[in-house]
């Protein structure tokens, strides 16, 4: 139990009704969690509004009630405290209630439109290696050292987070590396934090069915870094044009990356091969498993702040060389028909055209690139013909198929991806809805050298129809497809 007034500590408060002095039980933000003595917190979300609940909580026995608009009937015995956003007394709660955990560990978060789960993750396993005990939180996983947790989001809950720094707290973890999501920075799941680093990684097309314009899905980005304290250091890549933006008005200790201009830490693609990359960081060369540009990037970020979190950078450059792919992230294998099949996240048109990109620098163009790819239903609707368009014109076969349709018709997302196809790369293209089907389709339709890209879902192990998941898993379909195809 706490007292109420002593997790309110940094809220915004408008007004007051009842008593800040109860003792409370926990903190819950679901109307469905409450229990005896409980504080509900009314957030108005994109789907429903916690203050349609507040009644059905206090029957509950919810003792106390955070919300932006005070009931017109309020109960006696019962604390209400106005604040003038939820989700930021969400933040603060967390916080408090759990005792700060933030401030016990070194936390970075990684914001940006690509990569966020590469370089979380990699940070991961690169101090883990070092022989640190590390925390994770991103879209992938969360893990406290060694123990894995599943996730739900790319940026938690304000109180997942805090519950969760607080048990690495409890199991002696030293560093954390966690995602901050556009979505998370906006509805404010990251304040009530102490980070020791924020990275920048890039800026592309993505969430605009969230954010109403570009310039507000920067801004919000922005407004990560603006929150980061003097002692704490801000790495952005220098070769995206909003990499300086991000830097504008940080109190944070500034650094750069960048593989085009000059930066604090940069980089000489030497060679690129399906094997990996040969690069030359600064003045030493480092051999990575990670393939493409976007992950020269990738591996810039994490040695930056490897470096600057105070790894010896010898050790640094060993590691990174032992570092192995991210699930789902340019996840690839060989056949026994030697058919090379790539399975990776790409869902934006940035992230597509940086896979696809790839891919034609590394092969000979002997052999066919067939690409897989769809787009999510009840998701920013303007991005399917460009990602139609950048597969039509970098690979040599496209199948169109669904991704995670959600409660649309798969069909008609098709349709819109179509729209994007110039009318000379017209029969390069199929429409195959099932996504089993397609995937089986571009197998059978490759050749000894051929390679095919499964793009879209990546690490994601399911499907999503009309409110229902799915078991699915791009990688497991095309291995098992392939095998078959051999007997």
């Amino acid at each position: 139990m706490m007292i109420l007034k002593d997790i309110l500590y940094k809220v915004t408060i408008n007004a007051v009704v009842g008593s800040t002095s109860i003792a409370v039980n926990k903190i819950e933000f679901d109307s469905r969690q409450i229990k005896t003595n409980d504080v509900f917190v009314a957030i108005l979300g994109t789907v429903t509004d916690g203050h349609k609940y507040i009644e059905d909580v206090i029957k509950a026995g919810a003792s106390a009630i955070i919300c932006e608009a005070l009931p017109e009937t309020l109960e006696d015995d019962v604390t209400y405290i106005e604040v003038a956003s939820s989700n930021q007394a969400l933040a603060y709660m967390a916080a408090n209630y759990y005792e700060h955990p933030s401030e016990n560990l070194k936390l970075v978060g990684v914001t940006g439109t690509n990569g966020k789960t590469t370089v979380t993750s990699l940070l991961y396993q690169l101090f883990k290696k070092a022989g640190y005990k590390v925390g994770l939180l991103s879209t992938v996983k969360v893990m406290v050292d060694n123990a894995t947790y599943r996730a739900t989001h790319t940026t938690p809950d304000s109180l997942t987070i805090n519950k969760y720094l607080k048990l690495m707290n409890e199991e002696g973890v030293e560093f954390c590396f966690m995602e901050a999501s556009s979505h998370g920075i906006h509805q404010s799941r990251t304040e009530g934090l102490k980070f020791t680093g924020g990275i920048f990684t890039n800026l592309s097309h993505d969430h605009l069915d969230y954010h109403d314009t570009f310039a507000e899905y920067r801004d919000v980005k922005k407004a990560f870094f603006d929150g980061l304290p003097k002692d704490a250091f801000a790495l952005s890549n220098m070769d995206d044009k909003n990499g300086l933006v991000m830097l504008q008005n940080t109190a944070a200790k500034k650094y750069t990356y960048a593989l085009k201009n000059y930066a604090d830490y940069r980089a000489q693609i030497l060679e690129n091969e399906f094997s990996g990359l040969l690069l030359k960081v600064n003045d030493s060369e480092l051999w990575t498993r990670l393939i493409g540009s976007f992950n020269a990037y990738n591996i810039l970020a994490i040695y930056g702040t490897a470096e600057l979190m105070g790894l010896e950078k010898n050790e640094i450059l060993r590691l990174i060389s032992e570092l192995e792919n991210v699930s789902g992230r340019f996840q690839y294998f060989i056949s026994d028909e030697k058919i090379t099949a790539i399975v990776d996240y790409a869902h934006t048109p940035d992230a597509l055209k940086n896979v696809l990109e790839t891919i034609n620098s590394i092969r000979t163009k002997n052999e066919e690139l067939i690409t897989v790819v769809g787009c999510g239903g009840d998701r920013d609707k303007s991005k399917r013909p460009k990602m139609a368009h950048i597969a039509s014109v970098l690979s040599t076969k496209v199948i169109f198929t669904s991704d995670n349709p959600r409660s649309e018709v798969p069909e008609a997302i098709i349709e819109d991806m179509e729209k994007g196809v110039e009318p000379q790369n017209f029969k390069k293209t199929l429409s195959i809805t099932d996504r089993k089907q397609a995937i089986k389709t571009a197998c059978q339709m490759a050749d000894a050298k051929d390679i095919i890209l499964i793009a879209g879902k990546g690490h994601e192990t399911y499907q999503e129809i009309k409110g229902e998941r799915f078991d699915f898993d791009d990688y497991k379909i095309v291995r098992e497809l392939l095998k078959q195809l051999q007997k």
